[in-house]
């Protein structure tokens, strides 16, 4: 899949790992247990298409996801792969016409209107760590980079505690020998270590 380029190199390759895991995937994969406790990786996925449609309506004013992203169905019978694939295009289409001189502008956060460097990394990070939480209960590579990590931690120091309540789980403590990603990921609430055997 060619996914249209941004002027947000972070979010453009948080969105092309998002499409590079769920390429990866089987139909036998997508019942199975995630980092995110209560949702199996179709849910995930779900969820994450759904955020990304959220994004870019916010910005275009188009129409938002038909379901509820944080009450995803889990419905196997689902095409995930179109799904999720649509919802990158939708995203980095409304992306590609937000300029890095624009003001603030509207995502689905409810923390109002955010710098446009923000709102974009703050996308991303949706992307990217959910295309962790997938590459990881699915047995893929991981796909964070301690570059990617390091942008996405950045973005999340910004906006994430008043999201604590309904979005992200609390933070887990530093470890000594932390990567960047180690640190991202337990920011967001996520064992590194994290496997379904465990």
């Amino acid at each position: 899949m060619k996914i249209p380029t941004t002027p947000w190199n972070v979010l453009d390759s948080s969105l092309d790992r998002l499409a590079t895991v769920t390429a990866g995937l089987s139909k036998d994969d997508l019942a199975r247990p995630t980092p995110c406790s209560d949702w199996n990786v179709m849910q995930v996925l779900q969820h994450a298409a759904g955020d990304q449609v959220g994004y870019a309506s916010a910005l275009t004013g188009g129409p938002g996801p038909t379901y509820n992203p944080f009450d995803p169905s889990g419905d196997l019978a689902v095409d995930i792969r179109a799904l999720v694939d649509d919802a990158i295009q939708t995203s980095a289409a409304a992306w590609s016409g937000v300029a890095s001189d624009s003001g603030p502008i509207e995502t689905p956060l409810p923390v109002g209107p955010l710098a446009a460097e923000i709102g974009a990394a703050a996308c991303g990070l949706d992307a990217a760590v959910h295309a962790w939480d997938v590459a990881v209960a699915t047995g893929q590579p991981s796909p964070l980079d301690d570059e990617l990590s390091a942008a996405l931690l950045e973005a999340a120091h910004s906006l994430v505690e008043p999201l604590r309540a309904f979005a992200y789980a609390p933070a887990l403590p530093a470890q000594h020998g932390d990567t960047a990603t180690d640190a991202l990921l337990r920011y967001l609430g996520r064992d590194p270590q994290w496997s379904s055997e465990r």
